[in-house]
């Protein structure tokens, strides 16, 4: 949402990052980002609220009468905060009805599925080549983030380390590291160990794909594409031991495998440039503001939330 907040001010529009509480924007944002900050605001009849998909309530309209668009980062957080209405009224209740940006075709077509009444579209996600490009090394490193399958992790490292071919091995697990800190490891991985689950698109496999690294493990469903890149492979889901043997296989061919390495970098920056997403990003917004659109005063998703009480709470 930031990146699309700089996009659509580079690009001439007004835009802002909503926040709900003063001072809650986090430090890696920095400090060129237009930030409005309050539980409510006003809506004008040519704006536009964008709001994203897991605190989207059922019924419970954040802006009546406003034009409004649900960005989907996950289809599979589509209905966290409710289900939809199980006697069939339109998900999720709003006037006007929200168009519905996806980013990732997986992930379009799951909510054009899903949610038939709603336009859905596709905005990509940008990938940084700049900042994420390979650089030389001298040691064989392999690199994934634990957080989605913490105890994969640690099982996967502890087969790597009882496996006589990896005494000289470098094995970085990214934990509560900043994007520079990430685009630094990366940017020396030789093998970068997808461990992704229940994904839209999969950030961290483009940047690493970005960042010239070979590419093994887990699609997570909604980033499957990305695994028809030159240089990347999936695994079947589950089996660490097949995990272990393609790491080790890659790290085996690393030196002749130059030219694919390249190859992902092309292949990822080709379809997730800033410039491709900058441009479907403006296509999606300028459909948007087509659509009917009203004054209002819009409610922070953040801030009813908290109003819910424990049956929320229970659910969520």
């Amino acid at each position: 949402m930031t990146e699309h907040v700089r996009m659509l001010r580079a690009a001439g529009h007004e835009a802002w990052l909503w926040l709900p509480v003063s001072g809650d924007a986090p430090a890696w944002m920095g400090t060129d980002l237009p930030v409005l900050t309050g539980a409510t605001t006003d809506v004008g009849a040519d704006d536009l609220l964008v709001l994203p998909e897991a605190p989207v309530v059922p019924g419970r309209d954040p802006a009546p009468g406003a034009r409004k668009v649900v960005l989907n980062q996950n289809h599979f957080y589509t209905f966290a905060a409710g289900r939809p209405d199980p006697a069939g009224g339109a998900f999720p209740g709003w006037s006007p009805p929200p168009p519905v940006w996806a980013v990732s075709a997986e992930s379009r077509d799951v909510l054009a599925a899903a949610l038939p009444h709603l336009r859905v579209s596709l905005v990509p996600n940008a990938v940084d080549g700049s900042l994420f490009a390979p650089r030389p090394t001298d040691r064989a490193r392999v690199t994934w983030f634990p957080r989605k399958r913490p105890r994969e992790g640690a099982l996967l490292r502890a087969v790597l380390a009882a496996d006589d071919r990896t005494a000289d091995l470098d094995v970085v697990e990214l934990v509560d590291a900043t994007r520079a800190e990430v685009a630094a490891t990366l940017a020396t991985t030789t093998v970068f160990v997808a461990l992704g689950h229940s994904e839209s698109f999969g950030l961290p496999v483009a940047e690493a794909l970005a960042a010239g690294c070979l590419v093994a493990g887990y699609d997570g469903g909604g980033g499957h594409d990305l695994f028809t890149a030159p240089g990347a492979w999936a695994v079947p889901e589950q089996r660490p031991l097949l995990l272990r043997d393609r790491v080790l296989d890659l790290l085996a061919r690393a030196d002749s495998l130059g030219p694919v390495r390249a190859a992902n970098r092309a292949w990822v920056l080709e379809r997730h440039s800033p410039e491709v997403a900058r441009t479907a990003l403006l296509t999606a917004a300028s459909a948007a503001f087509d659509g009917p659109g009203g004054r209002s005063v819009a409610t922070h998703p953040a801030a009813w939330l908290d109003t819910l009480g424990p049956s929320f709470t229970a659910w969520a």
